[in-house]
Order: C-alpha cells, then structure tokens, then sequence
C-alpha cells in the first residue's frame, strides 16, 4: 500500500532529533522487532552511549543493531536480563556499574509482556517466586531494577542538572482498578492483571516524579506507545489459531498498526525532547488522560512503599 493511503489509518508523531553525546542511556527489552530496539538504534544514532537489555543473546542484538549504519554504532553495548529474576537484575545492576562507570542520564523501561492475548487463562502463571507474571515482570522487575539504578541517576543528575526515567505502560491501564493492587482480581482475568501491571507503572512514575524532581532532578515519564505490530502480540498469541492466522496477515496488519519504528517514537520523545514536563502520561509526544484511578496519589505512595520494602528485602 502506498504511504499516502497507510496515513489514513496510521498517524505518529515523530520525535525530533536531539543531540545526546556524552550521554548515557539504558533500554531494557531491546530484542530485534521491539519498540526497544528501535529506541536504542535512534538514540544511539544520535550520538548517546546505549546499554540494551534482552533476555537470551545480547550479542545477535548488537549485530542487528549495527547491521547497516555508517559508524557501527560502537557506543551500543548489550547484556543479558531476565526481569522475573532478582539475581539476574543485581548481575546487570553490578555489571553497569563496574563497566559504564557510576552514572545513568536515562532509563528507559521498555520491557514486558502482555500473555494469554485469547484470555484462556483461568489461573493465573506464577512466576518462579510466586507472583502473577504480567505484575512480576511488568512492574515488580521494572522497579527492582529502578530502584537499584537511581544512585546512578541522581549522580548524574547532579553533574547536568536532570536524569530521566521512561516507563512504557498502556492504555489499557484503564482495564487495571487501585484495589486489585494490592491484592489481586477475583476472578483471574490476565488482561486485567496486564491492566494492573501498567496502572502501577503509571503510579510509580508520578510518585517518582513527587519524590525526585525538586531535589534530585530526576524527571519521570510514561507513555502509551499506540497500537503497534511487534513481537508483544507474537509470543502473547503463540500456539494459538489466532496466531497462526496472524502470522498469514501481517503484511495485512502493516497497513493498520504502527511498526516499531514509529511505535517507539514517543518513548523516544520522552528520553530526549530539552526540558520536557515529568509526571505526566504521554501518547503521540504529547500529554494525554489517564485513568481516574492513576491519579490517587495516596495510592501511589503506598504502592511505592510497599515496592520499596519488597526491593531491600532482596538484598
């Protein structure tokens, strides 16, 4: 189809480019099709040392990520991350640490799964510790690993007067309630759990915004990426007809859903645009509503409190 006729079903935004030499940045979930992958090649383009993250061969990444640029990309460096596991998030922590030196001037928490797309789970799947996954990957290892990383981000907040934390949530955050935060949907419904996940993100990065702006000039952001074809739907689909049928009509799904290039354009966006608001949801590089519950800032501070305690139990 002709890129003037796509227009009519899919309209992005686009991020303007920023120079960002000497800067630091992390993008965790960065596999080959990822809305990740595609934020770690423009950053990195655009001059800022990339550590990505994925969770099997970093080192086939990085050469998916080299594969046709002009300067190889050497700022671009990967490592393995499994978000589920605790052990696996301390590795990567203690690994930037000792190898990229004590600051971060952003994070960018790409990663997650959204599961059981055809909603035939009756039970939730527990992860190897216990919890349901989409909330133990989506939100208890995104903010394990934030939690962790902010030493290094105040540190560089300090020397340049801001740092950045860039959680991709969903506007299916709608689908998530404040009550089942803290104890769980009765029945089990894995797209609420999903909702759930991402509401707690959103909540996370408001609180985040609360507690670090003023003092340690850490600004937050979350963002809706718009819907896009990405590997997400592939593993949420797999061993299913519906995803069979998907795998016959991609070129078909193209012409509707964003790519992950212009997927990732508002994350992009929140990682770079020179003295952008933090605390706010944004889709299509601008602000956009969120959810009545996303703005119950008591619960937002509980829930932070709560992560908090859980992270320090881990060490």
């Amino acid at each position: 189809m002709p890129k003037s006729k796509r227009r009519l079903f899919v309209k992005t935004a686009l991020a303007e480019r920023v120079p960002l030499d000497g800067k630091k940045v992390i993008v965790t979930g960065a596999s080959p099709g990822s809305l990740g992958f595609e934020t770690a090649g423009v950053l990195a383009s655009w001059g800022a040392s990339i550590v990505f993250t994925t969770r099997k061969n970093p080192e086939a990444t990085r050469a998916a990520l080299l594969q046709g640029t002009n300067d190889g990309l050497p700022r671009v460096s990967g490592h393995a991350l499994d978000l589920c596991d605790s052990d696996s998030v301390g590795r990567f922590v203690q690994w930037y640490l000792d190898t990229e030196g004590d600051e971060l001037d952003a994070l960018v928490n790409n990663a997650g799964v959204h599961l059981d797309l055809m909603s035939q789970w009756k039970e939730p799947h527990l992860s190897d510790d216990g919890f349901e996954i989409h909330w133990r990957t989506n939100y208890l290892g995104t903010m394990h690993l934030t939690h962790l990383l902010l030493p290094a981000l105040k540190r560089a907040a300090e020397r340049t007067g801001e740092a950045r934390i860039v959680n991709v949530v969903s506007k299916l955050h709608f689908k998530g309630s404040n009550s089942a935060l803290f104890g769980g949907p009765e029945p089990y419904d894995s797209w609420k759990a999903y909702g759930g996940s991402k509401l707690a993100l959103i909540h996370a990065t408001f609180e985040a915004q609360r507690r670090f702006a003023n003092e340690h000039g850490i600004q937050s952001y979350c963002l809706h990426p718009g819907a896009v074809s990405t590997n997400v739907a592939t593993k949420g689909l797999e061993g299913t007809w519906a995803g069979r049928a998907r795998n016959a009509l991609l070129s078909v799904e193209g012409v509707f859903l964003k790519s992950p290039e212009e997927g990732a354009q508002t994350q992009i966006y929140c990682a770079t645009a020179p003295g952008l608001s933090g605390g706010i949801y944004y889709e299509e590089c601008a602000p956009a509503e969120v959810s009545q519950e996303s703005n119950d800032s008591k619960v937002a501070h509980r829930l932070w409190d709560e992560t908090e305690a859980w992270v320090s139990s881990l060490r």
